[in-house]
């Protein structure tokens, strides 16, 4: 790692400045660990369910399966929050205003806590409704609402995880976010096995080994930051209220999670498209599901890593440097969507089928329409995810919310029109026009800062 100075004096480790140096390499070394945090982030579910469905049944599988899904809402919304801190950090970092940035630390502590409780007690509260808002069925309606009491009673273990490793990715330190994210995975693995094939403690089990393997990554997390980062620890004289600094991370908290919220309450709406195609079809999605999740972390990744390049050079005055990384960022990510194209294609049939097994016929012949309908878009699905780490890291977080907001829209319209036409393959047919309109939709506010940036510059080279 970087050796830094602050103006304080003490020397400052475990954390990389991004504001000098090689950009190629910089952006490379904080997109690795991010794109295999990503994967290991799809992992954590899947594996508890799988050993629910052999150890418990298919009612608690299917339990897991329906609770997931509500689970992850809440989860995004944290993320979400949590990602908007991350890049007021960052900006901070950058700056070299440490004094701000543990403040900072500090108003996301208590306000992010005090609001992840609230999401928590109110949510445990309406569950039932909920629950039967989404027709859950009767038969794994108890078994659902046992399992998400326990994981949102256990929120403030996510949020504080979700936290720590927002601020170590602001910093530059994506390695040990990556670390903590492992542990707390192979942990989770672990304890679900032991409390659910040894101990028979059920669904209830899973649930306990998620929270508890997420509070002791988060425990590492902070330990790790008050040992290696202190300048990220506040002291007594940075335990202030500074009602511009909660304004501003209110702001980019709550567009944050409306960003990712969105994005995922899309996926849900066209997810009722596909239900309205039949069982092959569902599980073709559901397959082609997971082998998407892999291949958009790379894009995911590749966003997140030009995020926090670009908030540190914004926030140390390197806009220049910042242009540039955004630049080479999507040029690496425009480049790596062809290979990531062609190989979804080429790879399409033996990636369903190792999914929904080889004597589903239709199933399999759906899903690989679906892929190599897809795979051609990959590109503006890159360079979108380019963008959204632009805009983040200069601080105009909003457009992000309002680009994903389009594309969904259009996703979903184009979703329920097409496929009763063309069927799966409309689907993903739907998708790669929605991400065509977010890219469209980027490119065109893209220019028009850049025309402003430049009438600003002529102005002041005329005075």
């Amino acid at each position: 790692m970087s050796r830094i100075i602050s103006e304080e004096g003490p020397a400052i480790t475990h954390s990389r400045s991004l504001t000098s140096g090689k950009i190629g390499s910089q952006l490379l070394f904080l997109a690795i660990p991010l794109l295999l945090g990503n994967i290991f982030q799809q992992l954590y579910n899947f594996v508890a369910a799988i050993i629910v469905g052999r150890y418990v049944g298919e009612a608690a599988f299917a339990a897991i399966g329906v609770g997931g899904t509500v689970m992850n809402l809440f989860i995004f919304v944290l993320t979400g929050c949590c990602t908007g801190v991350s890049i007021i950090l960052a900006s901070l970092f950058g700056k070299g205003d440490f004094h701000t940035l543990r403040k900072e630390c500090f108003l996301a502590v208590v306000f992010g806590a005090g609001f992840t409780l609230f999401v928590s007690l109110a949510s445990i509260a309406l569950l039932p409704s909920l629950l039967e808002a989404i027709h859950t069925p009767a038969e794994i309606f108890e078994g659902t609402r046992q399992y998400l009491n326990i994981i949102l009673g256990g929120l403030l273990a996510t949020f504080f995880y979700n936290l720590c490793a927002a601020s170590l990715r602001a910093v530059g330190n994506t390695r040990y976010a990556l670390v903590f994210l492992v542990t707390a995975v192979m942990l989770n693995a672990a304890l679900t096995f032991v409390l659910v094939a040894r101990f028979g403690c059920g669904i209830a089990g899973a649930a306990w080994a998620t929270v508890f393997s997420q509070a002791f990554s988060a425990l590492l997390c902070m330990a790790y930051i008050w040992k290696k980062l202190p300048f990220l620890v506040p002291t007594k004289e940075d335990m202030r209220y500074d009602g511009a600094l909660l304004k501003k991370t209110i702001l980019f908290a709550s567009l944050s999670a409306m960003h990712q919220s969105s994005l995922y309450i899309g996926k849900l709406l066209v997810q009722g498209a596909v239900n309205l195609l039949g069982t092959a079809a569902i599980a073709a999605y559901t397959a082609t599901g997971r082998i998407e999740g892999l291949s958009l972390a790379v894009g995911e990744s590749g966003s997140d890593a030009v995020s926090v390049f670009v908030a540190q050079n914004t926030g140390a005055g390197n806009h220049a440097r910042a242009l540039k990384g955004f630049l080479e960022g999507l040029a690496s990510l425009a480049l790596l969507s062809l290979f990531v194209s062609l190989t979804l294609f080429v790879t399409a049939r033996p990636g369903v089928i190792l999914f929904v097994g080889a004597n589903q016929g239709e199933a399999v012949a759906e899903g690989v329409a679906y892929m190599q309908s897809l795979c051609f878009f990959y590109i503006f699905s890159y360079i979108g995810s380019s963008f959204v780490g632009f805009y983040r890291g200069t601080g105009r977080i909003n457009i992000p919310f309002i680009g994903t907001t389009l594309q969904i829209s259009v996703r979903v319209v184009l979703s329920y029109w097409l496929a009763p036409l063309l069927g799966l393959k409309a689907v993903g047919l739907a998708t790669g026009i929605g991400w065509i309109s977010i890219v469209t939709f980027q490119l065109l506010v893209f220019s028009s800062i850049r025309r402003r940036e430049r009438r600003e510059e002529t102005a002041l080279s005329h005075r």
